[in-house]
Formats: C-alpha cells, structure tokens, sequence
C-alpha cells in the first residue's frame, strides 16, 4: 500500500466531516456572539477569580456554564480562524480512523481534563507570585483539542512527511508546543494560552496511551514504544527523558499496569505476541487507508468535474 499524503491538491479544501462542520459552526457561533456582546466574555470563558466556594445555585451555573463552554470561546478573529481551519482539516483525517463517537468523546475528554489542569494552575500561579491578573484573566479557546489533535496525528501517521517543510508528522506536537513557548517570552497574555497548549498536549498523550478503548480488541491505550512520552523529544534526550517519564507513569497510571498485564499485555516488560504492538501497527495502516480512499475519492471528484466543465465548453462551441 502506498504511502498517502497529507496534501490532497485540488481536493484538500474537500470531503469536510458533518461533525466537523458542525463544530466549527459553534466555534464561529461563539465568536460572534462575543464581538458583539463583549460582556458575554465574562460568563462563557473561564475566570478562576468567579469561582466560589458556595452551593448557591447561581454562582454553581455560572461557573459551570463557563466550565463547559470556554473551549468554544474565540476571542480574536486569528484564534477562530486558526481553530476552524484546524478542525477541518484535522478532523477529515482524524474522525474517519476514529468514528465519529470517538473523535466528539476525546474532543469532550480533552477539554474537560484541560479545564481543570487550567484552572489548578491559575490558582497556583496567583499564590505563588501573589499576581491578581492571574485570576481575572479570562481563559477561552480550542487551542488545546488542536494540540490535542496534533498528537492524534502523531500516533495514526507518524512517519508521513508534511508537504513543503519535509517534516515528519511524529514532530507536529512538539514543533507546536516549541513555537508556543518561544512566542510566550514577547507576548504579555502567554498565560491565557500556553498552559492549555500545553496540558491540551499531555492530556491527549494521556488518553490515547492509556484510555482509548479498541472496540476491535477490547483492549485500552497504545503502549507501543513508538508512543512513548519520550518520542516528543529529541533522540538524544530520550535516556534522560525516559527515567522521569516513568516516575509519573508509576504514580499516574499504576493501576493500568495492573489491568493491561490482565488483559494480555504489560506496559513495563515485553510484550506478548499478538498484543499491542501489532494492534500500533494495524492502527497505523487503518489511518493510512482511510487518508488513502478519502484523497482518492477527492481526486475522483476533482477529475469527473474538470471533465464535465470541458464537456460543457465544447458544447457551448
């Protein structure tokens, strides 16, 4: 089977998913609804300083209400075009591997984990540098799936080459969260951003490495060492990567452990034949297959319209 691209030519601005579609619709939605009703800011994006340790019933909605929306929230014409031409495009080759209950339930999982990590670290900083801005800053976006999807790409296609820069996809999410970084020494609002790229990043890692169920083979997670944490850095970094991503693996997913020897297969040892690895493998060609119908299905609708807009001319002579 050949290798697919992730460039469809004529056909790449084609063969957009219903569910993604969907989407961006609410993500314009919501940017509209928030340049025209500036105020609205303060209820649909997440502000920690809202937050109150009470049961009343208003206070409880508000903050949920905004709990749950904030990632559909574009404040700058930039963020909702970034995100909806992200979701797009991303998604026609992430949801077709996936099924669509799976892609909307990682979307719902990321954003929920993201918010919370989000919040926690608001509070952090405002305790630790006593910075009241830190509170009142509010905190929207789809940035974090986005990032959260650069991952999804990196285990379904890891090896495709990105058309132009000649750069693996395997890198997309590091490349991404590097730049981020780098933007954040220049930008006074960094803070609004970069901790959801980031936690968007780990937290998508998290699911598809430990959580994702295989309907396939009832098993959950992807411990293939093509994977592994420390394939988001550099090959050199990887023995001083690998000691501490294992601290965090023990204190985080222990009980994984447990269930996936149980199951069939082990995270720390070797691996039993005709587990998981090949289950890697197979993901890999079902992504490389379902990317490799869906452009030739786009070429086939870009070759039969050129033919007839040539049948119609000759018609017209």
């Amino acid at each position: 089977m050949s290798t697919p691209s992730l460039s469809g030519g004529a056909g790449a601005f084609s063969g957009f998913t219903r569910l993604c579609k969907g989407l961006a619709v609410v993500l314009i939605g919501g940017h509209i609804v928030v340049q025209f009703l500036p105020q609205a800011v303060n209820y649909l994006a997440l502000i920690p300083a809202r937050f109150r340790l009470s049961l009343d019933f208003a206070s409880v909605f508000n903050f949920g209400l905004a709990f749950v929306l904030w990632p559909v929230i574009e404040q700058s014409v930039y963020g909702v075009v970034v995100s909806t031409l992200g979701l797009l495009f991303i998604g026609k080759l992430l949801e077709p591997v996936w099924g669509s209950r799976e892609f909307l339930k990682f979307i719902f999982i990321v954003n929920f984990l993201t918010s919370i990590c989000t919040f926690i670290t608001a509070i952090a900083l405002y305790y630790i540098t006593m910075n009241e801005n830190y509170l009142y800053l509010p905190l929207s976006g789809f940035h974090g799936v986005l990032s959260g999807f650069l991952v999804g790409i990196k285990q379904i296609i890891p090896d495709q080459e990105l058309p132009l820069l000649k750069i693996k996809s395997k890198w997309l999410p590091s490349l991404s969260l590097l730049l981020s970084i780098a933007i954040s020494f220049w930008t006074a609002q960094s803070a609004t951003y970069l901790p959801i790229l980031i936690f968007g990043t780990y937290l998508s890692w998290i699911y598809l490495r430990y959580w994702q169920r295989k309907p396939e083979t009832k098993l959950k997670g992807d411990p293939s060492d093509d994977f592994a944490f420390s394939t988001f850095f550099p090959e050199f970094l990887r023995p001083v990567i690998d000691p501490v991503a294992s601290i965090f693996h023990r204190m985080l997913c222990g009980r994984f452990d447990a269930s996936s020897e149980s199951q069939g297969y082990t995270l720390g040892g070797t691996t039993l034949p005709g587990s998981d690895p090949i289950e890697a493998s197979r993901r890999r060609e079902r992504g490389a297959r379902a990317l490799e119908e869906r452009l030739a299905a786009e070429r086939l609708g870009a070759a039969q319209g050129t033919e007839e807009s040539g049948r119609d001319a000759t018609e017209s002579v």
